[in-house]
């Protein structure tokens, strides 16, 4: 299922990654970041680490990779990564996902 039209009014948030890989809405405070990504090509995120993450899976799966360990998630299913973890990810085309940032910076919000 999309997400609902009014999302599309949410910014964007600068990432790496063209629109027809993913594309991005956030919604933003001084005390975190909510992003939902949206992936429609297969994407890899190269290991790296920021502050505490927490996210769930709304559609598809997220091969999750942290400290070495790969787990599987599913629709319905979150997972937390902890400040300072290396982590990275393979991501299907077709997935949905809602991540909460404890930065509020983690990324640049788009503004008009």
């Amino acid at each position: 299922m999309p997400f609902p039209p009014f999302f599309s009014e949410l910014p964007e948030i600068d990432v790496p990654f063209a629109p027809d890989v993913v594309t991005t809405r956030a919604i933003a405070s001084p005390e975190g970041l909510a992003v939902f990504f949206d992936i429609h090509q297969n994407t890899t995120l190269s290991p790296h680490q920021h502050g505490d993450q927490w996210g769930t899976v709304i559609r598809g799966k997220l091969h999750l990779t942290m400290d070495g360990t790969t787990k599987t998630y599913g629709p319905g299913e979150d997972y937390f990564i902890p400040a300072g973890t290396v982590h990275g990810a393979e991501i299907p085309a077709g997935t949905q996902i809602l991540d909460v940032f404890a930065e509020p910076d983690r990324y640049a919000v788009k503004r008009d």
